[in-house]
């Protein structure tokens, strides 16, 4: 237990021993407490010791939810906070919304709307309508998504550039570039001290760029790309993250630049990690490139020593060239790495257990017996 746990029940014990464990917005604290530090279990036990919930206990509790990954157990308590008639209000429909969104689900976000749409006070709300947007763009509607983004008369960084990832992700890449040039139209020669938003113009961010440089890339789009890579630095002074360099690379490979790609990767001021290299791997499967193929393989060797996954792509790419005896060696290679799959059988009253080609097992022969009689029924 780390110490800010230990100091977190230290202080619950406190206020047990004072007698104010019945004090509501304590509760509320404790259940935020414990959930920051992922530990849902004692906060949920804090949220069922609450006598009356008001609205704000019961967001805290579905916010703990969707922050520690668990948007499904997030949802149901926002229907049982609804069975018992308590009503959401702008931030708990908010965070039910990101757990409609995490999850891909689309009808519970679509009520969620439904019911957003008919309370008063609600839609002039922007992060509402952020988090409305997200959704259905996440959920898949992107109809949906740019209907309501059409409709708003607010907009700010994050509506932006949700709706031109929603664009890119979907393979509408030429509307999601289209969204961008109307948003940058009045925006040149912009310089890094400029906030998100400055005197009423609305700057794009990291995130914005990786929307654009996958429209790029699905779009085939190679010198719009490193136009707009170059300008993420030398216009809006953003720094490119190894997200960045990821789509570029995606962009290369997918117009057949593997020299191009291979050359941006070595060259990036920032460590490689294993999906830019993998990228590189699959493109060089595809194109039939065997030597850099082989190269970027030892590199993804060195990285990520466990994963069997890009041998098996380098086999593959050996035996479209016809070259079986790499193929063959490169397999074996697998055999030796790979750790061996464990499974279990029931014989009798007993389990046992046995790994991947196990000959040496006392009782290999009643169980391979039992499992060809499985295949008779």
């Amino acid at each position: 237990m780390r110490a800010s746990q230990v100091e977190g029940k230290q202080i619950h014990a406190v206020i047990i021993n004072l007698g104010f464990e019945r004090v509501i917005f304590l509760q509320t604290s404790l259940i935020n407490m414990y959930s920051s530090s992922g530990n849902l279990v004692d906060a949920h036990h804090v949220f069922d010791e609450v006598s009356c919930r008001n609205v704000i206990c019961w967001t805290t509790m579905i916010s703990a939810y969707v922050d520690n990954g668990k948007p499904s157990r997030a949802l149901k308590l926002f229907k049982e906070m609804k069975m018992e008639n308590v009503e959401p209000d702008q931030v708990t429909v908010t965070v039910a919304l990101s757990a409609c969104a995490d999850l891909g689900a689309l009808e519970m976000g679509a009520w969620i709307h439904s019911y957003i749409r008919r309370k008063r006070g609600f839609r002039a709300d922007l992060c509402l309508n952020n988090a409305i947007l997200n959704m259905y763009v996440k959920c898949g509607d992107v109809g949906a998504a740019r209907r309501m983004f059409d409709g708003l008369s607010r907009r700010d960084v994050t509506t932006w550039t949700s709706m031109i990832v929603g664009h890119a992700l979907h393979g509408e890449a030429e509307e999601a570039l289209k969204l961008f040039t109307v948003m940058t139209s009045k925006k040149k020669n912009v310089r890094k001290k400029y906030s998100s938003c400055r005197n009423g113009l609305v700057l794009p961010n990291e995130v914005t760029f990786i929307g654009v440089l996958m429209a790029c890339s699905h779009a085939g789009m190679v010198e719009e790309g490193w136009q707009h890579w170059e300008s993420m630095s030398k216009i809006y002074g953003l720094k490119p993250r190894i997200s960045h360099y990821g789509c570029m690379v995606d962009l290369l490979c997918r117009a057949g630049l593997l020299k191009e790609a291979y050359d941006f990767i070595v060259n990036m001021p920032i460590q490689p990690n294993a999906i830019v290299w993998r990228t590189l791997l699959g493109a060089c499967s595809i194109h039939g490139n065997i030597e850099l193929g082989a190269d970027v393989r030892h590199r993804l060797l060195e990285l990520d020593p466990n994963y069997v996954g890009d041998d098996v792509t380098m086999s593959n790419t050996y035996a479209s060239a016809g070259m079986w005896d790499e193929k063959i060696a490169t397999r074996a290679q697998i055999k030796h790495r790979r750790v061996p799959g464990c499974s279990s059988i029931q014989l009798g009253n007993t389990k046992h257990q046995f790994v991947a080609a196990d000959k040496n097992h006392q009782l290999r022969r009643e169980m391979c017996t039992k499992d060809m009689t499985y295949c008779y029924y």
